[in-house]
């Protein structure tokens, strides 16, 4: 992981597709929507369905696959090293759910590797990272000024939303401070590629996390100091260059959104099991 490969990108970036062109509160709708029937669901048909049309949508944005290649595939390490500790924390759990076992793998105590619990572990896995996907076309199709606006047009105090748009407008800069600790640590021989053992490496990476954290910090005393200084927060209300208003086509697709929501909430009521299990 070398500093010539940092390409990657966490930030509005205008392609002007067609999901550019949704209000972002529609775009918001979409998000919690997406985050709301993953969360009531373990049907791995439905996750399934889910990531597909999650990295569809990403790819509608019109963005290049190298900006958030990266952060895919470090999203799905991440959550395979979670499904390693869950295993090793809990590797009956499978068996616990879906009330069967069949033993694949015969391994001392209680650590057999059933069918049950990796298909848990699977489904589990998928879960989390089928929220990814919207996550990214949401701050990748977002402009953050338009986004605050819109939420404050809807009644949200514009302290809040604006501390929504700062949050979204500070994402590519915690990105630019890791790039450039990453440098600096390199400078001084902290190795950071596949040459070095993957725990060493970890390691190594817990030297950028320390010092991003403080420079974020000081980062945001610098933000509120000079927020402070221009008036922020001295009136009750304020205006927006950059609002943009609901459109036919947002209420559409809001529609359509709260529709599906219904019909997977309806569907998570309705069922007797927790989990859908083919075998």
């Amino acid at each position: 992981m070398t500093a010539s490969k940092m390409s990657f990108g966490i930030n509005y970036i205008d392609t002007q597709s067609p999901l550019h062109k949704l209000n972002g509160i529609t775009k918001f709708v979409l998000f919690m929507a997406w985050v709301t029937v993953v969360l009531t669901t373990f049907d791995i048909r439905m996750i399934t369905v889910l990531i597909l049309v999650g990295l569809t949508l990403l790819k509608s944005t019109q963005v290049p696959i190298k900006v958030y290649k990266p952060l895919l595939i470090g999203t799905l390490s991440v959550l395979s090293l979670n499904a390693l500790f869950m295993y090793l924390l809990a590797p009956d759990q499978g068996t616990k759910y879906l009330g069967t076992e069949n033993v694949l793998i015969e391994l001392p105590g209680r650590y057999s590797l059933t069918q049950e619990t990796l298909f848990y572990l699977v489904t589990v896995t998928l879960k989390y990272f089928s929220m990814f996907p919207i996550a990214l076309v949401f701050v990748f199709t977002t402009h953050p000024t338009e986004f605050a606006a819109s939420l404050n047009r809807l009644g949200v105090p514009y302290k809040i939303a604006y501390a929504v748009s700062l949050t979204l407008r500070y994402l590519p800069e915690v990105k630019k401070d890791f790039v450039n600790i990453m440098h600096a640590q390199q400078a001084r021989g902290v190795e950071l590629s596949k040459k070095a053992p993957l725990v060493e490496r970890m390691k190594n990476v817990a030297k950028i996390l320390g010092p991003l954290i403080f420079s974020s910090l000081d980062r945001a005393d610098e933000i509120s100091n000079a927020m402070t200084l221009r008036g922020f927060g001295r009136h009750k209300s304020r205006t927006w260059y950059s609002l943009k208003p609901l459109t036919t086509q947002d209420w559409s697709v809001i529609a359509i959104v709260i529709t599906i929501v219904v019909l997977a909430v309806t569907k998570r009521v309705i069922e007797d099991q927790l989990f859908w299990y083919p075998f």
